[in-house]
């Protein structure tokens, strides 16, 4: 039943013209799509909602969380469509809002206090979970293999609440330097509006950031639950280098720039995400050469430069697979969190290069900084909607949107429509059944499309429709950029 609701769907994508999200300029409409991009974290929030929470269809949830190990562990964000709380991605979504903010809040005109909240929630967990204990970073809440085995709105939670946590004797260098970064950088946002607040929060970033240092070490190794949701494939050096350059631009402290030339982190890399910082980190410590013309940076720069290389479609050493439509496809599972993370890339290294009217060559192939805004745009076009399909992958954005988004709150009836318990099993009924979601959960960027950009609304599929912070931070970014230069398109 589901399937063939989901073919006639696709089947009206294909065959009907009009799509409300594009302007006569022929531009989606990214001052909406900003707003309701930085909307959507309010959906995953966790704890205690305050009065002017926007999406009213959630209430509170994890109002124990912590309890397990006696400390308050509440608040933070649900990473996607379940009810765990994953230190290591709510982390990246933090660093990323907050790198959003410090490359582009001046263009984010009325949604700038809006997504200063968004990193605010979430610097507020990560505080707790780095000071409640000493010696202590708590990663996680919530048994994911429990929590995985039922479909259950996060109101109605029974399922374990185990706390994880790092240590001495249990490194986790990765996700304490990650956890280090966004307190760093979430401080540089927030210092201008609670210079106390931003205080701490540098202060705990700096003891983090020595402990990730000091006791060495993959935080999968000493969480087991962490895999295989989110394992540190890609080791912890890169973490030390994002984390070091998170400090080293907040301080300006020359230790963390010893610690960086110290690493000998020199892995090259095609994709940028929650678990492989390394492009992220170069392009952060390009911006000390290209824009204040310290050219001590510049192997970081060519570092950046080379990233950039594997990327553009029409550069000789590109390693980047498109799908026939132009869309960047790095892997199966939920691609658009690469192209959301290496669209901001794209867009921040264009304006390191503005500043300094730099430009540089793929082999022999000259790119300017309007080569890489030229697919940054083309990218974020296509998640909203021009693209074969035409399909905006943005819910609630558009005429035509993922109905089935594979997120338990969104899909089971809300608290105001249900008030009694749905529990565990009973909850499956909705995630198998055809019809729509319940709940519109306004903002969420889906896995998206295929590598043929090929597309089916099945809920089950969480490949390709489950939403996630991480997917949603990096393209806030982009789409303040791009709104303050087209407008509402």
């Amino acid at each position: 039943m589901a399937t063939n609701k989901s073919l006639f769907f696709v089947f009206l994508l294909l065959h009907l013209a009009s799509f409300h999200g594009v302007s006569a300029k022929g531009n989606p409409n990214y001052a909406d799509a900003l707003a309701k991009s930085i909307l959507f974290f309010q959906g995953q929030r966790s704890g205690k909602l305050p009065p002017d929470q926007k999406i009213k269809w959630r209430s509170n949830s994890g109002l124990s969380d912590g309890s397990a190990a006696n400390v308050d562990l509440t608040g933070g964000y649900y990473d996607a469509g379940d009810n765990v709380k994953f230190g290591l991605p709510m982390a990246f979504t933090t660093t990323m809002l907050a790198w959003s903010i410090l490359e582009f809040g001046g263009k984010m005109s009325g949604q700038l206090s809006e997504a200063s909240a968004a990193v605010k929630w979430g610097s507020d967990y990560l505080l707790k979970a780095a000071t409640q204990t000493p010696g202590k970073l708590y990663v996680g809440v919530g048994d994911p293999n429990s929590d995985h085995s039922c479909w259950e709105r996060p109101e109605d939670m029974d399922t374990p609440r185990p706390v994880f946590s790092v240590s001495p004797s249990n490194p986790g260098s990765d996700v304490a330097a990650e956890t280090a970064a966004a307190l760093a950088a979430s401080a540089l946002v927030l210092q201008s509006r609670d210079r106390a607040y931003a205080r701490r929060l540098l202060l705990a970033a700096k003891d983090l950031m020595g402990f990730a240092m000091q006791y060495r070490g993959a935080y999968s190794d000493s969480v087991r639950v962490a895999c295989p949701y989110y394992c540190s494939y890609s080791g912890y050096k890169d973490e030390l280098l994002w984390g070091n350059a998170w400090l080293y631009r907040a301080t300006k402290n020359a230790t963390y720039l010893n610690f960086i030339n110290s690493l000998g982190a020199n892995d090259m890399a095609d994709i940028f995400s929650w678990d492989n910082k390394f492009a992220g980190a170069r392009v952060l410590l390009s911006r000390k050469t290209l824009v204040d013309k310290d050219k001590s940076f510049e192997p970081f720069r060519f570092q950046a430069e080379d990233f950039l290389c594997r990327i553009l479609p029409n550069s000789p050493s590109k390693t980047t697979q498109y799908t026939p439509g132009g869309l960047i496809f790095k892997l199966s599972s939920a691609n658009l969190q690469y192209v959301t993370s290496i669209s901001f890339l794209l867009t921040t290294y264009a304006k390191y290069m503005t500043s300094s009217s730099h430009t540089f060559f793929c082999q022999n192939v000259l790119i300017t900084s309007n080569t890489l805004r030229t697919l940054a745009k083309k990218q974020i076009d296509y998640i909203l909607g021009q693209n074969p399909l035409g399909i905006s992958y943005m819910v609630g954005f558009g005429t035509f949107y993922p109905q089935r988004v594979h997120h338990r709150g969104s899909s089971l009836p809300s608290i105001a429509n249900h008030s009694s318990h749905i529990g565990c099993q009973e909850g499956f009924q909705y995630l198998f059944s055809g019809n729509p979601n319940q709940n519109l959960l306004t903002g969420a960027v889906v896995g998206g499309p295929d590598q043929n950009d090929a597309f089916s609304d099945i809920r089950t599929d969480y490949t390709h429709l489950e939403p996630a912070t991480y997917i949603n931070a990096p393209l806030v970014g982009s789409l303040a950029y791009l709104a303050g230069r087209y407008g509402s398109g």
